[in-house]
């Protein structure tokens, strides 16, 4: 195989309770690439559209973590990339992530795949730092494994990918409004008062089991965060209204995505799905603020081949 065609998609990340290590994949929203085998060694991005990105490797998030794998693996030969964009940067659902997830097991698939999807992760971690200045994996793992997955840990690096429900659906909404990663970490307290980490883990943990047992009630109740929303929403207009109006219509649960400004709501079934996906767009309406909704399944594969 000499080129391949690939579909890097959207992530949900933090989930509330999961701050840094929760993270799920989105169905029918994210860029594509076009990656091809050439002689030369290295990586070089050819073509970028969708988004006014850089093209040097060493500053585009894509070509940072290809060439961490490329390093690794160190061959004789190289590849060409095309960045075909349509998940917005800053926007919360995982824009930089698609494109360090989408790289690296595109080239690995080329290669035959040496190594596993969850050993592909690390290298798409190198692109993560480059775009917000932390490592952090809960935005790439799902984008890479598909599904919910869980950062037991970064050093050594362990994620595993949980269970999915098949009846829960995303409303997501991502107002035209730019809130950047490294911001919205540094407006965090760098230490939490006991009784708000043992709230937050206890959520972590009851959410999961939720998953497992289908308990929708449970998630429900645990999709509550303690520790980065309370200071998080107010860089977010009418946060506070769109979760009020989310859960009043039957929502599980309404938190940020990433580190915003998208907003996502958890929901059982499409049908609520779309009517909280309707009631989210009364409210942004009018704010006169512009903006997206999406409503998504769980995506199980993570990025794809077309």
């Amino acid at each position: 195989m000499n080129q391949i065609k690939i579909f890097c998609p959207a992530t949900v990340a933090n989930l509330s309770c999961g701050f840094d290590v929760l993270g799920l994949c989105l169905e029918g929203i994210g860029d594509e690439m076009i990656i091809r085998k050439c002689e030369q060694k290295g990586l070089r991005i050819t073509k970028i559209t969708g988004a006014d990105l850089p093209l040097e490797t060493e500053k585009n998030v894509a070509g940072v973590a290809g060439m961490a794998l490329l390093n690794h693996l160190d061959l004789e030969f190289g590849f060409e990339l095309e960045i075909h964009k349509k998940i917005k940067a800053g926007s919360g659902i995982g824009s930089s992530s698609a494109s360090a997830a989408g790289i690296v097991v595109g080239i690995n698939e080329i290669l035959g795949n040496p190594l596993s999807r969850k050993e592909l992760i690390s290298f798409a971690m190198e692109g993560e730092f480059l775009a917000s200045g932390s490592y952090h994996a809960d935005n790439v793992a799902p984008a890479i494994l598909g599904g919910f997955t869980l950062v037991r840990g970064y050093d050594p690096l362990e994620v595993i990918k949980i269970n999915s429900p098949k009846d829960i659906y995303l409303t997501i909404i991502h107002p035209y409004i730019e809130v950047k990663t490294s911001e919205a970490r540094s407006i965090l307290p760098k230490e939490i008062p006991l009784k708000t980490a043992i709230t937050q883990w206890g959520n972590l943990g009851g959410f999961i089991c939720g998953l497992y047992t289908e308990d929708y009630g449970l998630m429900s109740r645990c999709l509550q965060d303690v520790v980065a929303e309370p200071y998080r929403k107010n860089l977010i207009p009418e946060f506070d209204t769109i979760k009020k109006t989310a859960l009043e219509n039957g929502a599980l649960g309404c938190g940020i995505s990433g580190s915003g400004p998208s907003i996502f709501a958890m929901s059982k079934g499409k049908d609520t799905a779309e009517n909280v996906a309707n009631q989210m767009k009364q409210i942004y309406t009018k704010t006169g603020i512009g903006f997206d909704v999406y409503v998504s399944k769980v995506c199980d594969m993570g990025v794809k081949f077309v």
